[in-house]
């Protein structure tokens, strides 16, 4: 057969619905007007919303390259540099140059231009406008110009024998030559209309040249004949996606689900990106599926390949586990993804998948794991990129040692799965079965788990089965964009919904009731399970799994049975594969629908978790007001349900953070302000006192222990934040880490913060609240009583303890009081509280020995340095709070500690014995 390469060029362009070019064509020595309607809805990227004032955006260019030359514009700067001006007579914004001088171009440079590339956006840059597919629009440059009418598209499918109508115009006369697979089969001379229609009996691809005054312009096509497809079943065993071959790594079989579509191809880079009969797809039409087996593969090899569907859309594999983009991967460096494989520039575009036999399995060091029980989790919610600035799970693996020290027993990253872009809170989906490469390779992410079981922490992943974005291939084989990532499904589509319904809709909404979308969720969620032994999902907006509510949020939030059934049928996926496993949904909505999936199973010890947000009430008490501070609702046992399944939060990466309103909004009376940075961070103390101790799984968002205070906001919402690690150098931030820190010991070390009996007194208007647990069959502590004061006065609290006696003070090295009357009072001045229990707790601190009782010398220091104590951990600290080197053993006072290999700089010392721990600066010179 012969060799069929798909080009892709530039057909010129007499303008888009939202944009025109007057005179088009023009010349680069010519004035033009490009005129913009900034309201149109011909485009999905149309975000500038009644802009008070528009700018462009500019550049020119050769073919395939519209910006290459010179660019014109300051993104986000008000300066003038390519502002508009509203014209009131036509409702459109204009700008009028001539584009020789506008871009600065010499005379060599303006006769090499053929291409002009434009975006649109507001004044300060955050809103803009692209074209369909959120692409740049480009307009050809030069009078003389080729417009090919038609085919209208790149690729024609015709029966053997059929002909292909061709007809175009040229702008101003010119000779026509048609070329096809190589050789000239039409001449024509001096005109401005073409018309030929040749018989076509193979694949063929077209060139149509047209010449005026030395000038060629020419546009490329292709017909394809229909091939005559193999009807064969799946082989037995092969799953949806890549399948390798355990006993020849030089094969592998590709199975595509792909109903209602012709004929399928396989190309990449083991034939050259060519269309080629010999990589026809079979069809299994029983299962509406296509399938080949590669063969001649070389094992350790990279390959990609995409599948085009009838010569035309071509997609990437839907089951992909790792994609190549052409926008985003030149973006991640070698740190986080070592040897990453080129995107096939050139050959091809949109996302490709990656192919790879013969490697060895991931061996497992940890393959024990238990996972921590459901009532004893502490979660700690992470985004990688605004965790550490080398955003990879290396750089959070290194910070294993901060977490395990703060006593988190759980890590939940938001999703991890391949989303739009590089940096993302990752709910932007297109490809749920692949690992997003900005945070590292599979490898690494699995030598992640396998260190976090090591140090029985287990790993959460936050993913959303809700929606998909435009990339991905499901959304583009059936949607009103030609295959493009805009418009919406269409409504032949197996997977999405035109118009979502439910009402919080975000990008494409799945259909749950389809089964291919169950197949989907269940080949995508086993998968993760399978291969990465994952501890748990956390199912983002399962409000949206419901296929009765368009518009409507009274429907959305009321109950559903679609939704409810369908969970249940996820749930049962999951534990298919590891009956232990975590599952929570993010549903926040009604307590019936709750209590059914809190109980699904609960008899085989499973039941379904589900987010509990008490943001809102929690801050209203941090901030000193008693209105609307009642977070009694955190209790289990108010919402009816036998066993605590409610993951519960003061802060999720979807709430406002406690201390940026402490700070913001914070009560004061006379010099107590909660204003003030360091009055605000000891009330997150207190709220981790009446926080941590209520028995239940519970959730830290990243930095809360440190009282995070930067807004949500800030950079807009899921924009880059900063990642403060010089907040754990700050003590009065440090002493909230350390009381947490201990709340943590007691919630898992102690039985009482499991009890069934205990009550919350909380909500009050003075802001005195009380909690009550009482366990008399507990080995150790059977009695805590909780008090504290969140209010803006001194007041006295009847703390109403269990019984008399004595009692400990839990968090203040277990100083006793004596207890005669269970009801005298006592004085708690503002943001103070007390955690009683009638049993000695003996918490391990950092502050049994006196930071100043540590001498570092010599300092500053060189080569080495010593310590005047008996260690057995010293632990060196960048000032990003990046661990930089360990020393683990048993040291002797005056040992000599070698640091040859670190820099000039300022240092932080961890050292630790049985003991505590103590923090020291080192400065090295």
């Amino acid at each position: 057969m012969k060799k069929i390469t798909i080009l892709f060029l530039l057909i010129s362009s007499l303008g888009f619905s939202q944009i025109t070019i007057t005179p088009n064509p023009f010349d680069i020595n010519a004035s033009i007007t490009i005129s913009l309607d900034a309201n149109s809805a011909a485009t999905d990227c149309n975000g500038l919303n009644n802009p008070t004032k528009v700018y462009l955006h500019s550049g020119v260019g050769k073919t395939n390259d519209a910006w290459s030359t010179s660019v014109i514009g300051n993104w986000g700067q008000d300066d003038g540099v390519g502002q508009m001006t509203y014209n009131t007579t036509n409702n459109r914004w204009e700008i009028t140059f001539i584009p020789k001088s506008y871009y600065g171009l010499t005379d060599s440079e303006a006769a090499s231009i053929t291409n002009m590339g434009m975006v649109f956006r507001n004044a300060a840059g955050n809103q803009e406008l692209k074209d369909n597919g959120c692409s740049d629009f480009i307009f050809n440059v030069g009078s003389f110009q080729l417009t090919l009418n038609s085919p209208s598209t790149t690729t024609s499918i015709l029966n053997s024998g059929e002909t292909l109508a061709i007809n175009a115009t040229a702008s101003l006369p010119a000779n026509f030559n048609l070329k096809a697979n190589g050789v000239s089969i039409d001449q024509k001379t001096n005109l401005t209309s073409y018309s030929f229609s040749p018989t076509v009996t193979q694949n063929t691809t077209f060139v149509l040249e047209a010449t005026n005054n030395g000038e060629t312009k020419s546009s490329t096509f292709q017909a394809i004949v229909k091939p005559t497809l193999t009807e064969a079943d799946v082989p037995t065993g092969m799953k949806d996606g890549i399948n390798l071959n355990s006993t020849d790594n030089t094969k592998a079989t590709l199975v595509f689900y792909a109903p209602d579509k012709d004929f399928v191809h396989v190309i990449g880079s083991f034939n050259n990106w060519e269309i080629n009969d010999a990589y026809l797809l079979k069809k299994d039409s029983s299962s509406d599926r296509f399938w080949i087996e590669l063969t001649g593969l070389t094992p350790q090899t990279d390959y990609s390949y995409q599948y085009i569907i009838n010569a035309d859309l071509r997609v990437a594999d839907p089951y992909s586990t790792v994609v190549l983009t052409e926008s985003n991967d030149q973006y991640i460096d070698d740190v986080t993804y070592p040897n990453l494989p080129s995107y096939p520039s050139g050959e091809t575009n949109h996302a490709v998948t990656l192919l790879r036999t013969g490697d060895a399995d991931y061996v497992w060091q940890n393959k024990n794991f238990t996972k921590p029980a459901k009532t004893d989790l502490v979660i700690y919610e992470l985004l990688i990129r605004d965790f550490d600035a080398l955003h990879s799970y290396d750089a959070v693996k290194a910070r294993l040692d901060y977490l395990q020290d703060l006593g988190i027993n759980a890590i939940e990253f938001l999703p991890v799965m391949e989303f739009d872009g590089n940096e993302s809170w990752g709910y932007n989906p297109s490809f749920h079965m692949a690992l997003d490469k900005y945070y590292g390779t599979t490898t690494a992410f699995k030598q992640f788990i396998d260190e976090c079981h090591r140090r029985g922490i287990a790993v959460i992943i936050d993913v959303a089965f809700n929606h998909a974005s435009g990339q991905n291939p499901y959304y583009r084989m059936w949607n009103t964009d030609n295959g493009g990532y805009g418009g919406q499904a269409s409504t032949d589509s197996p997977f999405f919904n035109p118009i979502a319904r439910h009402s919080y809709s975000v990008f494409n909404d799945y259909n749950h009731s389809k089964q291919a979308v169950k197949d989907y969720v269940k080949r995508v969620s086993q998968y993760w399970i399978d291969e990465y032994k994952i501890d748990g999902f956390r199912w983002d907006l399962t409000k949206g799994f419901t296929q009765n509510c368009t518009g409507s949020d009274a429907c959305t939030n009321a109950y559903q049975q679609d939704r409810v059934d369908v969970l249940k049928e996820y749930a049962d996926y999951q534990w298919e594969i590891d009956p232990d496993f975590y599952i929570i949904f993010e549903h926040l909505g009604g307590n019936t629908e709750e209590t059914e999936w809190v109980n699904y199973r609960l008899d085989e010890g499973k039941g379904i978790m589900v987010w509990g947000n008490h943001n809102h009430q929690y801050n209203q008490a941090t901030m000193g007001f008693g209105s609307d501070a009642d977070f009694s609702w955190i209790s289990y046992k108010n919402r009816g349900w036998s066993v605590p399944a409610n993951v519960s939060y003061m802060e999720s990466h979807d709430e406002e953070r406690l201390m940026y309103k402490n700070l913001q909004y914070g009560n004061s009376s006379g010099s107590y302000s909660v204003k003030n940075t360091s009055t605000a961070l000891d009330r997150e103390e207190l709220a981790g006192a009446f926080y941590f101790t209520v028995p239940g799984p519970k959730m830290i968002w990243q930095f809360g222990e440190l009282g995070y205070d930067i807004s949500i906001d800030q950079n807009g919402r899921t924009g880059n934040k900063p990642i403060l690690w010089n907040y754990f150098d700050n003590q009065d931030r440090k002493d909230v880490y350390n009381t947490w820190s201990k709340l943590i010991q007691l919630k898992l070390k102690f039985d009482i913060f499991e009890a069934s009996d205990f009550t919350m007194d909380v909500g009050n208007s003075n802001g005195l609240n009380k909690i009550h647990l009482t366990d008399d069959t507990a080995q150790e502590i059977q009695y805590v009583t909780i008090i504290g004061n969140f209010g803006v006065t001194t007041q006295n609290i009847a703390p109403a303890f269990q019984k008399t006696g004595v009692w400990y003070d839990l968090l203040n090295d277990d100083q006793t009081i004596n207890v005669n009357n269970v009801n005298d009072v006592i004085s708690l001045a503002p943001g103070e509280f007390k955690v009683y229990g009638n049993h000695q707790a003996a918490l391990s601190t950092e502050d049994l020995f006196l930071e100043d009782e540590v001498m570092v010398y010599p300092n500053p220091a060189r080569n080495s340095f010593k310590l005047n104590i008996n260690t057995n951990s010293v632990r060196v600290y960048d000032m990003n709070g990046k661990k930089v080197m360990d020393f683990s053993g048993s040291f002797s006072a005056n040992e000599t500690f070698n640091i040859q290999q670190l820099n000039k700089g300022i240092y932080f010392l961890e050292v630790k014995n049985p003991d505590g721990k103590a923090y020291k600066k080192l400065i090295i010179e």
